[in-house]
């Protein structure tokens, strides 16, 4: 049985889709590496006892980020790119999201206060992944600022997505009838976090 290392990133370098080598800590490892975290803290979720729709949604989010980490591991101007055959993601995987929060959001009281993360496990799971997508969706920008990709349709889906974890939060505690925990402070800042929160 082949060995499960290999000692080849032992210098702190690894390799590109393309086979191109980097430094461990290159932007585009950080971006992918964020998604890759976000993918396993979305497994958390998927382990409590959720309804078998949701569980089917979420595993379609895994797949998704797993594409489009493919498509950032990959170097643009690599001749060999653009004879992989990596699905692209598109207005369709945005309007799944899309339709998913609306779902949840209509089965929910009006947002009237910012909410802190906690009281519940398996809803604090979900603000954590919202957290971890936030990030990812931070350094998908960066690469996209330094590097010719286009990655406008990862970006855009990311933040739709951190939407949905934030919902998913809510919806969560309505179902379990878990209390919210607010956070109370001046009306100005509560406006501007509410804002942050909700849906862009």
């Amino acid at each position: 049985m082949p060995k499960i290392y290999t000692k080849t990133g032992d210098k702190g370098e690894t390799s590109l889709f393309t086979g191109q080598k980097v430094q461990k800590d290159d932007p585009r490892l950080e971006a992918y590496g964020t998604i890759d975290e976000l993918i396993s803290w979305i497994g958390m979720i998927k382990a409590y006892d959720i309804p078998e729709e949701q569980s089917h949604t979420l595993t379609k989010i895994q797949n998704g980020l797993f594409s489009m980490c493919s498509h950032i591991a990959c170097d643009p101007i690599d001749s060999k790119t653009k004879h992989l055959k990596l699905q692209q993601p598109d207005d369709e995987h945005i309007r799944f999201i899309e339709n998913e929060i609306d779902s949840m959001n209509n089965k929910l009281p009006a947002l009237t206060n910012f909410i802190l993360p906690g009281g519940d496990p398996q809803v604090a799971s979900c603000h954590i992944a919202r957290t971890i997508c936030r990030r990812a969706e931070r350094r998908v920008v960066t690469i996209t600022k330094n590097t010719k990709d286009t990655n406008n349709f990862i970006i855009s889906f990311l933040n739709r997505l951190s939407d949905y974890f934030f919902v998913l939060a809510r919806y969560t505690a309505h179902k379990k009838n878990s209390v919210d925990i607010l956070w109370n402070t001046d009306v100005r800042i509560l406006i501007f976090i509410i804002n942050s929160q909700s849906l862009k």
